[in-house]
């Protein structure tokens, strides 16, 4: 399915950027309006949690189905089914006043959004060839944290203004415009061909994908660890105001989508995944044992020498995620492309929703050196498993970027 270099393919690009923005602002955003949702639903601090946490489960119960669909039938019917779903779903929120029926809606609406994951990916490989895809998915992958961003600056005066039902509506507006972008803008190459399927069992006995997987979900563990605990660990344990610690995390993540396009850059031009996505993961453990060592032995309260150094350190593990993409996507067996994509999202998502709960369990207990010290030793572990050796991580290395698209 490779696509020769058509400027549309541009279009196409924009569009599931849009898409994965959008997604990104209902999965990320919503947290940035927390204490309307403590509100509107009379919940505590555990209930905002499990209210945000539906949408991911949501997200993660659906995303294999979507890969395996967008296989079969392409990318728009199902990022325009998907975004619609979302769309209606957030619209009916408003009608809803108690918390247990607003998860439940939350996770439906996180179910439909997940449709982009995949669809937007495989429209990536599809359209672009095989020395453009790192930059292209860089391009893609970078709309998850400009999309949270965004959400993040404009939700919260929104509520204010408006309240939670203006919340859920401007969320609806943006999934229902990039629906519309997508049924515009998004169709296969002219005259490409369609791969012939093998089935959806040889996804899930693929051996290489699960090791990149298992890789994959280990580097989100750092990355979900400054995502979600940095901005406590700055405020309760180092002193920083709220807004400090926010700006240090906001700078990490506007600079991590920079990071996402250059790592893409990166193994384009040297024609390989997996030694980016290794040195990453080295690069990636020692900035975490160096936090933890500064946190161990250092009694560091200036934002000026923390902010520099998490703001590396939420870089470096963050800007990996379209590369693993990727390569899961080249490395499918025939006409899975889609599926073998959402497999390899589905472990980043598991561990995205374990992390934050496991290791600020370890920071209670032990300290933050504890949490990122373990954070450093899953991103080592994930570079031994891109290296070490057996059949599974020889496919691995032996992947050169020049593959066809599956």
């Amino acid at each position: 399915m490779n696509a020769g270099p058509d400027p549309y393919r541009w279009v196409v690009l924009g569009a599931g950027t849009l898409a994965q923005g959008s997604t990104a602002a209902l999965f990320l955003g919503l947290a940035s309006v927390t204490p309307l949702l403590r509100t509107a639903y009379d919940v505590d601090v555990a209930g905002v949690g499990a209210l945000l946490g539906a949408v991911s489960v949501g997200i993660l119960a659906t995303l294999l189905p979507w890969g395996v669909l967008t296989d079969r039938v392409g990318e728009r019917p199902v990022m325009v089914t998907g975004l619609v779903g979302t769309a209606a779903t957030l619209l009916v929120l408003p009608l809803v006043r108690t918390a247990v029926p607003a998860a439940l809606l939350l996770g439906l609406a996180g179910a439909f959004g997940a449709s982009v994951n995949a669809a937007s990916g495989r429209a990536v490989m599809t359209w672009f060839p095989a020395r453009g895809r790192g930059v292209a998915m860089g391009v893609r992958q970078s709309a998850t944290p400009l999309g949270a961003a965004l959400a993040a600056a404009l939700l919260p005066g929104l509520g204010a203004a408006q309240g939670l039902p203006g919340v859920y509506r401007a969320l609806a507006g943006l999934a229902g415009a990039a629906a519309v972008v997508v049924l515009v803008a998004v169709h296969e190459p002219a005259g490409s061909t369609r791969v012939a399927r093998t089935p959806v069992s040889s996804v899930l006995r693929h051996r290489p994908l699960w090791r990149l997987s298992l890789a994959a979900g280990l580097l989100v563990v750092p990355q979900f660890t400054v995502g979600a605990l940095l901005v406590e660990y700055l405020h309760d344990d180092r002193g920083l105001t709220v807004a400090v610690a926010a700006a240090v995390l906001a700078a990490g993540q506007l600079a991590s989508a920079l990071g996402r396009l250059g790592i893409g850059a990166w193994s384009d031009r040297t024609g390989s995944r997996v030694r980016p996505l290794r040195a990453v993961g080295v690069a990636t453990a020692a900035a975490f044992a160096l936090v933890a060592l500064v946190d161990l032995t250092l009694d560091v309260r200036s934002v000026w020498l923390l902010g520099p150094l998490l703001v590396v350190a939420t870089v470096l593990a963050t800007c990996w995620n379209g590369l693993a993409f990727t390569l899961a996507g080249e490395i499918a067996p025939p006409g899975q492309a889609a599926a073998a994509m959402s497999v390899e999202n589905s472990a980043n998502y598991l561990a995205a929703a374990l992390t934050p709960v496991t290791l600020g369990a370890v920071a209670t207990g032990l300290g933050w050196w504890a949490t990122f010290a373990l954070a450093g030793l899953a991103a080592a572990v994930s570079a031994v498993l891109l290296r070490s050796g057996g059949a599974t991580a020889e496919v691995l290395r032996a992947h050169v970027v020049d593959a066809p698209a599956r």
